[in-house]
């Protein structure tokens, strides 16, 4: 197993062991283990009790954060007629639509979320196996198969993130960055928290919040307290 970094064994040292933080001191001290050249981004990680195997118990959709990510987001509208003016104008960065299935295909993915009218997604769906898995298929459950372009653009652009159990049932979403304060980084993640609260399935049973976890991208993982 490889040995963690000098910088990773010293973020280690400021946590102490077995403690569960309240938020906002968990917060401030991910910020300190944030110690790169780069931005780090922070990421929060919550452990759910469901079973994603269960079509029932997957947890899954978006939510816009209130302070944003700190990072800008490439947005791709597949889009025809009158609705390329409007993708273009509400700042989408490609529009297209068979030109733009056939550039992807040609193994271009300079994007970060896709976003289609309804009408569309017969073309689009020709993409599945190449968008699918990276998770950049356009989805009416998370708002990116829609008419409403310019407020699908506009919250994307603002910070919206999408939130998905995986196979574990964990739920991993950026928060922001370290160099956000913490008062925006808190906003957040009570943002988050409470959505993943509101959404919690009716099938789950027992205890749903099992953990949560804050952590830099290179850093060590904190523990909150379940609130």
């Amino acid at each position: 197993m490889a040995k963690a970094g000098k910088k990773y064994q010293e973020a280690c040292k400021l946590i102490e062991a077995g403690k569960l933080y309240p938020v906002a001191e968990a917060l401030d001290l991910v910020k300190k283990t944030a110690t790169a050249k780069f931005d780090e981004t922070i990421e929060l990680h919550v452990r759910l009790g469901v079973d994603p195997k269960y079509a029932d118990q997957q947890v899954r959709g978006a939510v816009v954060l209130p302070n944003g990510t700190g990072k800008s987001k490439r947005v791709l509208v597949f889009a025809k007629g009158e609705k390329v003016k409007e993708a273009e104008d509400a700042g989408a960065d490609f529009v297209g639509s068979d030109e733009i299935v056939q550039k992807i295909q040609g193994g271009w993915l300079d994007f970060d979320v896709a976003v289609a009218t309804p009408d569309m997604m017969g073309t689009v769906g020709r993409l599945g196996k190449v968008l699918g898995p990276r998770g950049l298929m356009p989805n009416p459950k998370l708002g990116t198969v829609t008419m409403d372009l310019a407020k699908a653009i506009s919250e994307i652009k603002a910070g919206k993130v999408e939130y998905r159990t995986d196979k574990a049932g964990n739920i991993h979403c950026p928060i922001g960055k370290a160099s956000f304060d913490v008062e925006k980084l808190q906003e957040n993640y009570r943002t988050l928290i409470d959505t993943l609260n509101r959404v919690r399935p009716a099938a789950a049973k027992g205890q749903y919040m099992r953990s949560i976890t804050v952590s830099a991208t290179m850093g060590p993982g904190i523990s909150v307290v379940l609130s």
